[in-house]
């Protein structure tokens, strides 16, 4: 397990986040929001540890806290050791923003290749159970701690089934929904509140990875606000979702897609 640790005294004044996947996109655009709004924040990675350490530096800019800290959220050991390092390097836990996923190779479902699916679900929905069975252990009223929220990614797919693409990704999403709807209602009565955010095609990486590199421009000619999300619109969402701002509500998803 790698950490990178701000120097700085951690005396906790400020509440801290977690954020999985965190050194591009979505999450990396998420983690430097938190930070400037008055969050400490674990940026967590897989891959890019370079990339990882500029996020702390922004975040570290900010005025916040900041440590990266390397981890597979699809291993349940590594989301042990992951949880053990923010707790000692930033102190108590209160958000965790379940970012971290994969999108796999673009097919037909009779084309899928049985380690592809397990990767998509190890990733995208047990790795949403692991981080959400640590966090509970923390924020929960129930184990002594001060309640919190949790904010999961979905995506659009989970409704439309995206067929001839990427009907994978979509069921491990849907499964994400159906996760939150559950301990929405599960973790209410401790103080935690969970929601999701159905995120339409976004200005990432990742379809450059999954091998559609077209599929945003096709998605943005559709789309009734004229174009595809980028990175801060999905973060602001989940920065409302991680405030008092939305304080009555759990359990519920909201869809940022431009009008899809």
């Amino acid at each position: 397990m790698e950490v990178v640790k701000d120097p700085a005294d951690k005396q906790q004044k400020r509440p801290v986040a977690l954020v999985t996947g965190a050194s591009h996109g979505i999450g990396a655009a998420t983690a430097r929001l938190l930070a400037v709004e008055g969050f400490d924040v674990c940026v967590n990675y897989l891959n890019d540890a370079d990339a990882a350490a500029d996020v702390v530096a922004d975040c570290q800019a900010a005025g916040a806290q900041a440590v990266a800290v390397r981890g597979n959220v699809g291993d349940r050991e590594e989301v042990k050791q992951l949880f053990t390092a923010c707790d000692e390097a930033l102190g108590r836990l209160s958000c965790l923003v379940n970012n971290a996923g994969i999108i796999g190779r673009a097919c037909r479902l009779e084309e899928l290749r049985p380690e592809e699916l397990a990767r998509t679900f190890a990733v995208n929905t047990y790795g949403v159970v692991y981080c959400t069975q640590e966090a509970a252990r923390r924020m929960s009223l129930r184990h002594g701690g001060n309640g919190g929220t949790i904010v999961n990614m979905s995506s659009l797919a989970a409704e439309l089934g995206s067929p001839n693409e990427y009907i994978h990704y979509a069921a491990s999403k849907g499964a994400v929904e159906t996760i939150t709807a559950g301990t929405g209602k599960e973790l209410a009565p401790e103080g935690i509140r969970v929601n999701a955010i159905r995120v339409g095609t976004t200005n990432t990486r990742i379809h450059l990875k999954g091998g559609n590199p077209e599929r945003p421009a096709k998605i943005a000619a559709v789309t009734p606000m004229g174009r595809i999300a980028e990175p801060e619109d999905i973060a602001r969402a989940a920065l409302w979702l991680a405030s008092p701002g939305s304080g009555f509500v759990t359990g519920t998803v909201i869809t940022v897609a431009g009008g899809l």
